[in-house]
């Protein structure tokens, strides 16, 4: 690293268990003068606790800690243009302001972190924000990844099965995409409502694997039809308030929607996932 070169460590670090920190990310944060933590607002400040305990746990030097609240996103467009529109509105602003703090709070040879949950090339925009940043070239910096455990890892660990069976695919999406990849009724489009969903008509993708679903909002499982059809769900994985359903879908998507209700009323807010497996072969749902 060039000691005039600014050095970003993207670090994931796991989905929410301090076991879950690899020794490479320990290493890192070590290393690490400066800490961007990005805040979710009152009602998710323990995902700012927590990055904050597993830094005080981990580093052994001088360091700094800087915060910047996460600009407000729009979450009522409908449709599939205006929800690509709204999340790169949000991630402009986003980049705008992390832009800054890179200029005006790392100084040239320092190395400064963004602790990404879970793993920074799922699901998460670090890395694409940081690419917009770059290409702007009002501040220059390298980066570094470090990978972590993903939730959708952790789901497969607590359930004790596979992602996916013996030969065959494993898909993950959102959930405005599920009918693309998991039949419905006939004509039915799971989704959230953006228009994304295919129905039946999804074409020759549907069926062919398992599917991990991510930020279901509208629990689109519930909308998924068939006796052979089973469901490994988990919210806040890792954590102490970790949440565990599995089962035929039939027989438990109920549960799952007033346990998920109960949580979300309790915290505030809800990170969840799961994976669908249409097995028809077996009574616990395993291949």
């Amino acid at each position: 690293m060039s000691t005039e070169q600014r050095h970003l460590l993207v670090i994931g670090i796991g989905a929410g268990d301090p076991d879950h920190l690899t020794l490479g990310a320990v290493r890192a944060i070590r290393r690490t003068d400066v800490f961007f933590l990005i805040g979710k607002g009152p009602a998710k400040s323990s995902l700012t606790d927590f990055r904050r305990s597993v830094i005080d746990e981990h580093t052994d030097g001088p360091y700094r800690v800087v915060e910047l609240d996460d600009p407000p996103r729009d979450r009522s467009a409908a449709g599939r243009e205006a929800y690509t529109a709204a999340v790169h509105d949000w991630r402009t602003r986003r980049a705008d302001a992390c832009e800054r703090l890179i200029r005006d709070e790392l100084a040239p040879g320092q190395s400064g972190a963004f602790l990404v949950w879970g793993d920074p090339a799922l699901y998460d925009g670090t890395l694409s924000m940081l690419d917009e940043i770059a290409a702007r070239g009002t501040v220059g910096f390298d980066v570094e990844v470090v990978p972590g455990i993903s939730s959708v890892s952790a789901l497969a660990a607590r359930h004790r099965t596979s992602l996916n069976q013996v030969g065959r695919p494993v898909h993950i999406t959102p959930a405005r995409r599920l009918a693309e990849l998991f039949p419905t009724g006939e004509g039915d489009a799971v989704g959230d409502g953006a228009g994304e969903g295919t129905g039946s008509g999804g074409g020759d993708r549907q069926g062919d694997g398992d599917v991990v679903v991510m930020l279901d909002a509208h629990e689109s499982f519930t909308r998924i039809e068939g006796d052979d059809v089973w469901i490994y769900w988990g919210a806040y994985i890792g954590t102490p308030d970790e949440l565990l359903v599995s089962g035929r879908l039939a027989d438990v998507a109920d549960r799952i929607r007033q346990v998920r209700a109960e949580a979300r009323a309790r915290h505030g807010w809800i990170m969840d996932t799961y994976l669908l497996r249409r097995t028809g072969r077996t009574e616990d749902g395993r291949a």
